[in-house]
């Protein structure tokens, strides 16, 4: 598995820590799934009071990676302010960099992203831009120094799952050495070991499990559909055909006249 920003995480799965029904089901969902990297938002309102202290609390606990993202933000100004606060908070230069740019869908705006990018990397940050496959932009954010990628897989919280593959293949292919995570979108187990077994290096994932019915059992799935589907890639599969090919030879078979 590719190193991040030199660091080898120990699974594949990166957990976010939003919407659970409560703290102990969100433990316990990073117990089951094994996630070695934590994904936070800093909320500017908490960080003035003592409100936020026990989250803090139950994310250190969790002993696995902080990843400080910048969710919510709207334009490079906000993003870099919101970059720097998280630095100083959770001690580390890695940071999660989303520049939305529309409401909707929340899809990045890739313009702003870039720059934003750029500005942060020159600042000493490890950036973990989440992007679109655009192989263009990808190549955008690699000149201005990031050394990953996080692809959306679709709308971010919208369960829809891989919208565009050909676009995810593509953007695999053309930088194989680059460390790729498919973040926001999925909803199901199965999305997750399609992008696995695409060559992806990890997943990224906060909705369908907390919203899920039984998030527990959800996060043990997707853990499983993570490994089951990086397993699959790493044993070199068949490639389609065209035409039916007999599993059973047919050389000494017994003819009736």
């Amino acid at each position: 598995m590719k190193k991040f920003y030199g660091v080898k995480i120990e699974s594949q799965m990166m957990l976010g820590t939003s919407q659970y029904p409560s703290p102990s089901i969100l433990v316990s969902c990073f117990k089951k799934s094994k996630a070695s990297v934590a994904t936070v938002s800093l909320r500017r309102e908490s960080g003035g009071n003592n409100s936020g202290k026990s989250f803090w609390s139950i994310i250190k606990d969790l002993d696995v990676k902080i990843l400080p993202n910048t969710a919510g933000c709207y334009s490079v100004k906000e993003a870099i302010t919101t970059a720097h606060m998280a630095r100083d908070v959770f001690d580390t230069k890695w940071i999660k960099l989303e520049v939305i740019g529309e409401e909707d869908t929340l899809q990045p705006d890739v313009f702003g992203l870039v720059e934003a990018a750029k500005i942060l990397t020159e600042d000493g940050f490890q950036v973990f831009p989440y992007t679109t496959e655009d192989l263009v932009v990808a190549e955008k954010l690699l000149n201005v120094g990031c050394e990953v990628l996080m692809p959306w897989g679709s709308p971010i919280g919208s369960g829809q799952g891989l919208n565009n593959i050909f676009g995810l293949k593509a953007l695999r292919a053309h930088f194989p050495d680059i460390a790729m995570v498919v973040d926001a979108g999925l909803g199901l187990p199965s999305h997750a070991a399609i992008a696995m077994e695409l060559g992806f290096d990890a997943i990224l994932l906060n909705t369908a499990i907390a919203k899920a019915g039984d998030p527990v059992t959800m996060a043990e799935a997707f853990s499983h559909a993570i490994i089951s589907g990086s397993l699959g890639r790493k044993a070199d599969p068949m490639e389609p055909r065209e035409m039916a090919s007999p599993s059973t030879p047919v050389f000494g078979k017994a003819f009736l006249e």
